[in-house]
């Protein structure tokens, strides 16, 4: 696994560690960025499926640091596909709902890609290089219980809230926020049934950032009243654009034997 120390990474290896032995090589061990060093990292070791989690995520930066955003996100995705495919092994690619435009009312694993970021256009990218090939999860707005050094938007919004701060919540953007142990297990469960194909591993609800702010207020008795509604364009003013409805939903069935999808539901199981 690529990524393990990341916010999704963390947790799936925390959660999955008495299904899978990961193998979780840092950064220096693994510089996906070097093509040779990649192949050599791969094919001195054995494992049975390669799950890339590693990625360049920092969305408004990415539109000034194109250079080393593709070079994470794009060129790092075929140096481990490259390796991995070297030794026959299956791949999955976790990539992210800001492949779409957010200009259609939901998107499903057979909606047609239209990134409108810098950071979305190097993930449809990376999913290029392996659609057919490999697998392809995408995930959107994780948050949940993670030992991960990096927040999710839960945890920074309640961070703000209990020090008494307004938080900026908009109105008129959907987003479809995942909780990070269904993330876990729906993970589980497709490496296990491998198809090379597309998934949208995603919470259940689709909601806007302001009707989540209030929720998360509300489900950890803070005041709602810092939470200030604002709008698409005035947030994102200057910034890079994000989909402005990422309602994500799924065509697969395999949710039917265990929910994996709680969306915003599950948060009072989130530690604070």
């Amino acid at each position: 696994m690529t990524g393990a120390s990341g916010l999704v990474g963390a947790r799936v290896k925390e959660l999955l560690k008495t299904d899978f032995t990961w193998l979780t090589p840092s950064s220096q061990e693994l510089d996906i960025t070097d093509k040779d060093k990649t192949l050599a990292f791969v094919q001195s070791h054995d494992f049975d499926c390669f799950l890339h989690l590693a990625a360049y995520t920092n969305v408004d930066q990415a539109e000034i640091e194109h250079d080393y955003c593709r070079k994470i996100n794009v060129e790092g995705t075929a140096n481990t596909f490259r390796a991995a495919s070297s030794v026959h092994k299956p791949y999955i690619l976790i990539s992210t709902d800001f492949v779409f435009d957010g200009t259609l009312t939901q998107y499903n694993e057979s909606s047609i890609p239209k990134p409108i970021s810098y950071y979305g256009q190097t993930k449809f990218e990376a999913e290029q290089l392996v659609k057919n090939q490999a697998m392809i999860v995408r995930l959107s707005y994780p948050y949940g219980n993670s030992p991960a050094p990096k927040p999710d938007f839960v945890r920074t919004i309640l961070k703000f809230l209990k020090q008494g701060q307004s938080v900026q919540g908009i109105t008129d953007l959907i987003f479809t926020p995942t909780f990070l142990d269904d993330i876990a297990f729906g993970l589980k469960y497709l490496i296990n049934h491998f198809q090379p194909l597309i998934y949208h591993l995603v919470g259940s609800e689709s909601l806007s950032p302001y009707e989540a702010f209030i929720r998360i207020a509300d489900t950890f008795a803070q005041d709602k009243n810092l939470v200030k509604p604002t709008t698409y364009e005035q947030y994102f003013l200057n910034k890079a654009p994000r989909p402005k409805n990422a309602k994500m939903t799924t065509l697969y069935q395999f949710y039917q034997t265990h929910d994996f999808s709680h969306g915003l539901s599950l948060v009072k199981e989130y530690s604070s």
